[in-house]
């Protein structure tokens, strides 16, 4: 069996079973809470991982390793620490709470009607802006997921790019249309599974053929004293305040991201949510450092020819083809897919689930049928990935920079709204809407002002994030107290936590 055979085969079996899972569970989709929330059934262990994978996306073994072979280890540890600090917060403080509220707030299907029954907000604004910034970020994100795909069909077979993408998005898309939220949570789990396999297994077999640790470690030292230096990059200048803050600032990120809380959202049962956060954080630290140290032990493997730009986001790829042979190589390869589509098809439902949802039955057709809003939703996944198509058809984008800048959006977006809904009986619905509205636009302008340099190349979450909270604080407080009924279901949340 040749290599190009070896590794097509692995991969054919592995988009194979991708779709079987979406037609199985085609059928299980009866209505809308069944499409975008699978009835509130998943197990912890579905819970946990599905969570994990489809947060991680495929910058996991294409970004965050391109980012330590580019900088070295320091810039990608402390990105990976924040990383592993806001999964952990996240499960600690707004799982549990989060699962408890949406189904007393009238069960609420997704953030967007969350928000809505939360803060009892009749004029629907909160709701809708809401979901427009959901979908705009959302699409976004999609689109690296393409960008990825796209780079790995073309590095590995030489398929022109723009016809690469359409491979993995088409089967992406085909069962996220087909299953909704089970299968795209079921696909996870053994997403999840193979990332975390391939993650772990390529750079300890990358220290084996270089001649085991110290041989390795030799190499390492030979490329860069400072390779593995905390505070420094690789030629040897201190990291900046503002980039070690940066790259830790991502964790705040992870209690705005709505494809992550939705799992939380559809758990089996709020007691559950102790196990499945320690599961989760297991495959996340093992992950987490397997991906950094695949980029520092890359620049050690590839010393001889360097891989220069946007090609660093290709050290995987170029190891695992490489050392490993035949179908083994397809198998490690797969991985990349799965870390593409364990992200895009969450964010793709949620974003769909926000038109179907939020647009059309709330908005549009109040008495929407349930198979209708199913239908609904699959054709909103059909125009969504038609245009994250359009955005990824640049070959030189990178996959870091795009999931940076969606992180940012969603994080900031969302993410204080999300703390002092759970947290802070006193938030009003006007208070709500500022904080989305100012975290939504503080992305777009700072983002637009970091090539000025100076403290407008501090991340944008971090600016963001804290302008959102501040005018969430500030509206509420001005604003009259909320409404009986609302405080009255905060208190009796806070009673059943």
């Amino acid at each position: 069996m040749s290599v190009q055979m070896g590794i097509i085969v692995a991969f054919g079996l592995y988009l194979l079973l991708m779709l079987g899972i979406g037609v199985y569970f085609s059928n299980k989709s009866n209505d809308l809470a069944d499409y975008v929330l699978g009835g509130r059934g998943l197990g912890k262990w579905v819970t946990s991982l599905s969570a994990q994978a489809s947060d991680m996306s495929g910058w996991l073994l294409m970004g965050l390793p391109g980012l330590a072979y580019a900088s070295g280890f320091g810039e990608a540890f402390w990105l990976a620490a924040g990383l592993a600090t806001g999964t952990y917060l996240n499960w600690r403080l707004v799982a549990r709470r989060l699962r408890i509220y949406t189904r007393m707030a009238n069960d609420s299907l997704t953030i967007s009607d969350f928000f809505e029954n939360r803060f009892g907000d009749t004029s629907h604004l909160l709701r809708m802006i809401s979901s427009i910034f959901i979908v705009i970020f959302f699409t976004l994100y999609v689109s690296s997921g393409f960008i990825a795909g796209g780079k790995l069909f073309n590095t590995v077979f030489g398929i022109p790019y723009e016809y690469a993408i359409l491979i993995g998005g088409g089967v992406l898309v085909l069962y996220t249309f087909l299953g909704g939220f089970f299968a795209v949570s079921w696909t996870d789990l053994i997403q999840g599974i193979i990332m975390l396999f391939a993650a772990v297994v390529v750079p300890a077999y990358a220290v084996v053929h270089l001649g085991g640790i110290s041989a390795a470690s030799e190499r390492v030292a030979a490329i860069s004293p400072t390779l593995f230096s905390l505070t420094k990059d690789l030629a040897g200048n201190n990291l900046s305040a503002i980039a070690i803050i940066s790259s830790a600032a991502w964790g705040l990120g992870y209690f705005g991201m709505p494809h992550i809380l939705v799992r939380f959202m559809g758990i089996d049962s709020a007691d559950n949510i102790r196990d499945a956060r320690i599961i989760a954080m297991v495959w996340v630290i093992i992950s987490l450092a397997s991906a950094v140290f695949i980029g520092v032990i890359g620049r050690a493997y590839t010393s001889g020819a360097p891989l220069a730009g946007p090609d660093s986001e290709k050290i995987f790829m170029v190891m695992v083809q490489s050392l490993f042979v035949t179908f083994l190589a397809g198998v490690m390869l797969s991985a990349i897919l799965a870390a593409i589509m364990s992200t895009a098809d969450s964010q793709l439902l949620v974003a769909a689930s926000a038109i179907s949802e939020d647009f059309y039955k709330a908005i549009f057709k109040k008495d929407a049928q349930p198979h209708e809003l199913v239908w609904t939703g699959r054709v909103a996944v059909i125009a969504i990935s038609i245009v994250a198509y359009s955005i990824s058809l640049n070959p030189n984008s990178s996959v870091f920079k795009v999931v940076s800048f969606a992180w940012a959006g969603l994080g900031a977006t969302f993410g204080p709204i999300i703390l002092t809904a759970l947290f802070w009986r006193r938030t009003t619905a006007k208070g709500a809407l500022a904080g989305v509205l100012v975290g939504g636009i503080t992305v777009l302008v700072w983002k637009n002002l970091s090539q000025l340099g100076g403290i407008f190349t501090l991340y944008e979450i971090i600016p963001a994030f804290i302008l959102s909270l501040t005018a969430i604080i500030i509206i509420s407080l001005m604003d009259s107290e909320p409404p009986k009924e609302i405080t009255d279901l905060f208190d009796k949340v806070q009673q059943e936590i």
